[in-house]
């Protein structure tokens, strides 16, 4: 078995302002460097058109709708400052919501031992009722809902590295303790939560991060707080917001990391998961903003998934 990448031209679709760091460069970035001769082995599918009734597993109905209603039918529509839709953002997110629901089911199925889901918009700042942060729906929420709804899956563990912390997705689960949620985030820093004291029904697990920390003080929030609260979770599948702009190239985070630490990372989650939920792990792009980094660092993640 190998592993799975799910991408579509769709998410190219998403447009944002000029000058936007979620811009559809991202997603031609990880396109060019992933056509390397090293990911030949990895398995591709084109993400599925999901439906409204996915993104209802996470959030409200009218919410939904009202996000649907919202695309424009030109132009660029702004939900916040830093939020917007254009007339392909219904459908990007959409494809989102069916590349991560059919990864689930994939790995499930026992076709791949885990996958990589190259999609946009991000979605760990969507919460319940909430769009912001460049997020129109929280695809990892909806990934761990669709595993249990339909897969009969009796916990999920989530590890959120993104530089910002999934303030949706801690939204979403907060008092839910079949849902394991863990994050490490530079902290001050956008949304503003993600203290330690957030810790929902003892299912939210938050290690912060200073500006200027590295790989160092990241593997030690790993080891010590984290990791081992996964371990002990025993999930019967592990979901990754694998946001990349904790790479010290990137302009919108303070933290040092290197391609090194993300491959770390992935292989200790690996190890958890061969140990608990024979090897099913998910991964779902979030943030990373300089294009050099968010390849790099893509390119060591999938690299480690594809040691499984």
């Amino acid at each position: 078995m190998s592993t799975l990448l799910i991408h579509h031209p769709s998410f190219l679709d998403h447009v944002t302002p000029l000058g936007h760091p979620e811009r559809p460069d991202r997603i031609r970035a990880i396109d060019r460097i992933l056509e390397h001769e090293r990911f030949q082995a990895l398995e591709r599918e084109l993400a599925p058109l999901g439906a409204p009734e996915m993104a209802a597993l996470a959030h409200p109905e009218a919410f939904v709708a009202d996000i649907e209603a919202g695309a424009p039918s030109e132009g660029l529509t702004r939900i916040d400052a830093d939020t917007v839709m254009s007339p392909g953002s219904w459908q990007a997110s959409m494809r989102g919501l069916g590349g991560v629901t059919a990864a689930v089911d994939e790995v499930f199925a026992g076709k791949v031992k885990n996958a990589f889901c190259a999609i946009r918009p991000p979605g760990h700042h969507a919460e319940k009722d909430r769009a912001m942060g460049f997020c129109l729906f929280n695809n990892i929420a909806v990934a761990a809902r669709w595993a249990q709804k339909k897969h009969g899956v009796e916990r999920v563990a989530i590890m959120d590295f993104d530089v910002h912390h999934g303030n949706g997705t801690q939204d979403i689960f907060w008092s839910d303790k079949s849902v394991m949620y863990t994050s490490t985030h530079q902290m001050p820093l956008y949304p503003g939560t993600g203290a330690p004291n957030e810790t929902g029904v003892g299912n939210i697990v938050n290690a912060p991060l200073s500006a200027g920390d590295g790989g160092a003080e990241f593997r030690e929030a790993m080891e010590v707080a984290i990791l081992p609260r996964i371990a002990d979770f025993r999930p019967d599948l592990i979901l990754i917001s694998a946001g990349f702009d904790a790479h010290h190239r990137d302009p919108l985070g303070s933290i040092n990391l290197v391609e090194a630490d993300y491959a770390w990372v992935t292989a200790k989650l690996m190890d958890i998961a061969n140990d608990c939920c024979q090897d099913r792990v998910v991964s779902i792009l979030e943030g990373g903003y300089d294009l050099e980094g968010l390849a790099r660092s893509v390119a060591a993640h999938v690299m480690t998934l594809m040691r499984a």
